[in-house]
């Protein structure tokens, strides 16, 4: 019943997903547990995943790319996630950091910066939240100061992916200190200009192996013809950025959701309590009929987004209703199928122990689930008051 053909995605994709999911299980699973351990990926993984044609798949060919679709960026997500690997940091860098470039990078930008990400020799990370700026983007206090034809910019960046690996980092700026939401400006600043620096990699409960930094900014100068778009567009493009990422949310969430339900039943079949099987309780039973019909709902809910994004027609507050559904979704089965493993699915080498640590980030990042509810919010009573 998980299993049931799927229209949104072609032939082509599923044909891309056969190579994708042999790269993911030769290439990434072996390594992935030293990988935790060690706290990165590394970059020898990154230009492997090039090669193979995972990195940035919708980058067009005039800027090294493979000119695939949004459908092809989401195999990847959904093959990291349906392997249970807490890195290597590939979304970030292609459907956010190439997107950004992609979308609002000059000609000149895109043919200095794609191709490398296309390859793997490249890392991308962005830099939006500060330890006193999460989801409130407009309250960032990194400033960028003209200086003739360049930037100079002081402030710090934390919790950002692939802090330790980057070799570019699109970084959010007050352009304009008074301007508010209007004063934020995105400029790309390659990681080794003097003065950014990098701070710890930082240590965190789940998702192990994405390198999570502080960065650094002391009175960096970054040349204007880095920047992208215009002065004071940055709010904007991270607005209309944040849809695809909240959608790549919803997918990561509603394949491991699907995952863990399938790990449930095999090792509730084995596992036996009281001279049964623990699948012969009927809570078992119950419980997993529940979760296995909510997560319909989400796959559901989450390929009609794919098609969407593919047709350029996706809808931020939509996005923000499958990710605050299917993070939310993918928290409760991870939660309720580790209570069906037992004391075994505490343990670290367990699939679903590992899956529930990194899941609980996800109802925070890429904006927590109570922003996701004002937007939904505030949209219903606009539309009612039409």
């Amino acid at each position: 019943m998980l299993d049931r053909p799927r229209t949104v995605l072609s032939p082509d994709h599923e044909m891309f997903r056969t190579s994708v999911r042999r790269f993911v299980e030769s290439e990434l699973v072996p390594h992935a547990l030293a990988w935790d351990e060690a706290g990165i990926v590394p970059r020898e993984a990154w230009l492997k995943a090039g090669e193979a044609g995972l990195l940035c798949c919708d980058v067009a060919p005039d800027y090294g790319g493979p000119g695939g679709d949004f459908g092809h960026c989401a195999v990847v997500t959904e093959e990291l996630a349906r392997a249970n690997l807490s890195g290597p940091g590939f979304v970030v860098h292609s459907d956010m950091v190439a997107t950004y470039l992609a979308k609002f990078g000059s000609e000149a930008q895109k043919r200095r910066w794609l191709p490398g990400m296309v390859d793997g020799s490249l890392i991308g990370a962005i830099a939006m939240t500060e330890p006193d700026a999460g989801s409130d983007l407009k309250g960032m206090r990194t400033r960028a100061v003209a200086d003739g034809d360049h930037y100079v910019i002081r402030g710090q960046k934390t919790y950002i992916s692939n802090g330790q690996n980057a070799d570019i980092v699109i970084t959010a700026c007050k352009t304009d200190a008074n301007a508010g939401a209007h004063g934020v400006s995105l400029i790309v600043i390659e990681t080794k200009t003097p003065g950014f620096r990098r701070g710890r990699n930082l240590a965190k409960i789940g998702m192990k192996a994405q390198d999570t930094s502080e960065l650094f900014f002391d009175e960096v100068r970054v040349p204007m013809e880095n920047r992208l778009g215009a002065e004071g567009q940055g709010f904007g493009m991270l607005m209309t950025n944040l849809a695809r990422e909240r959608l790549v949310q919803a997918v990561r969430g509603t394949v491991l959701a699907e995952e863990a339900i399938r790990w449930t039943i095999d090792y509730t079949r084995d596992r036996k309590a009281f001279g049964r099987t623990i699948a012969d309780f009927q809570n078992t039973r119950f419980v997993l009929a529940e979760l296995a019909t909510k997560t319909a709902a989400a796959r559901a809910l989450t390929d009609r987004l794919i098609g969407l994004q593919m047709d350029g027609t996706l809808d931020p507050v939509e996005a923000g209703m499958a990710k605050l559904f299917c993070t939310d979704l993918q928290c409760e089965v991870l939660d309720r199928c580790l209570q069906l493993f037992g004391g075994a699915g505490y343990m670290v080498e367990t699939p679903i122990a590992r899956a529930w640590a990194d899941a609980r980030v996800t109802r925070i990042a890429g904006g927590a689930a109570e922003v996701m509810k004002e937007i939904i919010g505030r949209r219903l009573f606009q539309d009612a008051a039409r």
